[in-house]
């Protein structure tokens, strides 16, 4: 068997048509252009690319992109300062404050200062406490663009056995709550499951964001499974460059499963996607409007 790819380069490129197309309706029809603030401290690479990629896609998609670029040495009060600024503002519908933080930050502290409704990120513990109880949240990009991706596989969820593998706030526990309010069964399994191997094979959906190169072995895919592979893991080449890989040992999986996301060109391009996607439904909300997306 070889497994169908997922691709969630043209997945995310018609997400964000459907997201330029809701922006122009908010325009048009409500005289609202929706806002995206993205805070940066230091100068950490990859966070800098990742963030000059959303200013980017924030513009393409008709909205307005605010970026603060803060120094390194930024103290946490300052940071706070800004948050809180920018909770004020009405042309800000959401704000996304880059992690991770230097060390005299307390990344918690920053996420609590966010207001819930411009939180994009959904990080702050009342969109995930709405989250767990099954009410209206703005929920974490890669969750969002793992179930989006599941979709284009099952077009119902219903019944499915779903194995996440990683308890993470930030992927692993709302990616489970969001397949069980998709009326999936749903483990969550992490480092120290028994038999892990076992769990995994029992998966419908098998969505791995552990953060451990290749883990994830072929056979411990069920034939037929769906695999979302959320792990980006830089390791070195023979030539002395390195590649990137996922959780998941992606030439033995995909002889088992019946569809896999690649790394790179599955989950990740679909995080900015999202969040474009969360700042509209942010700025809908703001406004007392029915979602557009």
């Amino acid at each position: 068997m070889t497994a169908r790819i997922i691709d969630g380069k043209a997945t995310a490129l018609s997400l964000r048509q459907d997201v330029a197309k809701a922006v122009d309706t908010l325009k048009s029809g409500h005289g609202i252009t929706p806002g995206l603030a993205v805070v940066l401290v230091g100068e950490d690479p990859a966070s800098a690319v990742y963030v000059r990629n959303k200013h980017k896609q924030t513009l393409e998609a008709g909205m307005n992109s605010y970026e603060h670029r803060l120094d390194a040495s930024t103290s946490q009060d300052d940071l706070l300062a800004l948050v809180r600024k920018l909770n004020a503002d009405p042309a800000v519908n959401g704000i996304l404050v880059q992690l991770p933080l230097p060390d005299q930050i307390d990344s918690s502290a920053v996420i609590d200062t966010i207001d819930p409704a411009k939180d994009v990120d959904g990080f702050h513990v009342i969109n995930a406490g709405r989250l767990a109880t099954g009410l209206p949240a703005l929920v974490p990009c890669t969750p969002v663009g793992c179930i989006i991706l599941a979709k284009q596989v099952h077009a119902d969820l219903s019944g499915l056995e779903a194995v996440v593998v990683g308890r993470s706030n930030i992927v692993g526990k709302p990616v489970a709550q969001l397949l069980l309010n998709k009326n999936c069964t749903v483990t969550i399994a992490h480092s120290r499951t028994k038999d892990l191997p076992g769990v995994c094979r029992r998966a419908d959906i098998l969505i791995a964001a552990v953060g451990r190169p290749e883990m994830v072995r072929g056979d411990w895919i069920k034939p037929g499974a769906t695999v979302i592979d959320v792990g980006i893991n830089r390791i070195p080449r023979e030539d002395g460059k390195t590649r990137l890989v996922g959780d998941v040992a992606y030439e033995e999986a995909a002889e088992v499963a019946g569809a896999i996301t690649p790394v790179p060109g599955g989950v990740g391009p679909m995080t900015i996607a999202c969040l474009l996607r969360s700042t509209v439904e942010a700025t809908c909300r703001q406004n007392g409007l029915e979602p557009l997306i």
